[in-house]
């Protein structure tokens, strides 16, 4: 009986590794407005939606966080690579902008990082 325990926690801590940090597939392209600045827009509900962006090389980048739960985890937004983050108000709309990146992957992620969403950078 021992084993049947022990073999569903195991499948339990699988299963939440998964959730949170698993591969993510999909993703959105950022619009490119009319003053240059690649956009989207980035959900903040149980995680980043979408959590994959993809944007061009080159171009700067904007981001808008709307956060619409109150965990105390996605309170804040943080970019690691361009040493930058935010608060993210509840019900409030937040502006992040980013520098023109060089092609690769960057991520993002909730100050616990608990939450991460990736840039993708095409030439």
């Amino acid at each position: 009986m021992d084993w049947i325990v022990t073999i569903g926690g195991l499948l339990l801590v699988g299963v939440i590794a998964w959730f949170f940090w698993g591969p993510k597939k999909g993703g959105s392209q950022a619009e490119i407005n009319a003053s240059g600045y690649q956009e989207a827009k980035i959900l903040v509900k149980n995680g980043y939606n979408p959590s994959r962006i993809f944007v061009q090389s080159g171009k700067p980048v904007r981001f808008e966080f709307t956060r619409v739960e109150t965990g105390a985890c996605d309170g804040m937004v943080v970019f690691p690579d361009f040493e930058k983050s935010a608060t993210l108000p509840a019900g409030e709309k937040v502006i992040v902008d980013l520098p023109p990146m060089k092609t690769g992957a960057y991520d993002f992620n909730c100050q616990m990082g608990m939450f991460k969403g990736k840039i993708i950078v095409k030439n």
